[in-house]
């Protein structure tokens, strides 16, 4: 008897529970929009707590630390000056952390603004690199390193230094790693970031890496270093158009 009363008991309050459940739906009696435009006025104390640091960040982004004598671009076939631009400074950087580096990869789409002629500011170097992506550097075997430069011939070419990559009806038809032919038995050493490391892009090429060794310096923290490091040399930001990812029609 008693527990016949015990569930009863709880079937009565599971049976409460649904019931409230229902009835506490939410419903909308009113609709009203609201407008948000510049007759909105601001709370001035939210106001008055962020314009300092407002303003630290916009001088902080339109900081000079660069001079490109000409615009940095992504057009082009196989190659850009954008990419070429951003994988030499990517290179700069691998090499300094290992000099054993030979190669430097990057994506098209990882790229996501160019540079204009002219001065280069700290926000434009945000602009082209936003993401948390930092420096990673990987050990590959030489068979590896042609899945890369076979996934960069599907693709129609990808930003890379190091290598010259001829790329004929979507597939490799030459491939050298700093100026020799790629010896599928030999290792090479590759630096990239993060993310396309971890397969992002579809890259899945990095899948059977020998070595691995990841770094907490930014991308963007190395464009700006590299700029910065040139203009200090009392040099301009160049790129050019050199063959290094060569598309035959």
């Amino acid at each position: 008897m008693k527990s016949f009363m015990r569930w009863t008991a709880i079937l009565a309050t599971a049976a409460l529970l649904a019931s409230c459940k229902t009835q506490l739906q939410p419903t909308v009696s009113k609709q009203q929009y609201y407008q948000i435009d510049s007759a909105l006025v601001g709370d001035t104390s939210i106001i008055n707590y962020y314009l300092p640091y407002k303003g630290k960040l916009e001088a902080e982004m339109n900081r000079v630390i660069g001079y490109a004598d000409m615009a940095l671009t992504k057009d082009g076939a196989g190659e850009s000056l954008i990419g070429n631009f951003f994988t030499d400074a990517l290179l700069w950087k691998g090499q300094q952390l290992d000099p054993e580096v030979q190669v430097s990869f990057g994506t098209k789409g990882g790229i996501r603004s160019e540079l204009k002629a002219g001065d280069i500011t700290v926000g434009n170097i945000f602009e082209m690199m936003p993401f948390e992506n930092a420096v990673t550097i990987l050990t590959l075997r030489g068979d590896d390193m042609l899945r890369w430069a076979a996934f960069m011939a599907k693709t129609k070419g990808q930003p890379a230094s190091g290598i010259q990559l001829v790329i004929e009806n979507g597939e490799v038809k030459e491939f050298f790693v700093q100026g020799k032919p790629i010896d599928p038995q030999a290792q090479y050493k590759l630096v990239t970031y993060d993310y396309l490391a971890n397969g992002g892009d579809y890259v899945t090429c990095f899948d059977q890496v020998l070595a691995r060794k990841d770094y907490s310096q930014r991308i963007r923290e190395t464009l700006m270093e590299y700029v910065s490091t040139l203009t200090k040399e009392g040099k301009h930001i160049q790129a050019q158009i050199d063959g290094r990812v060569r598309i035959n029609k």
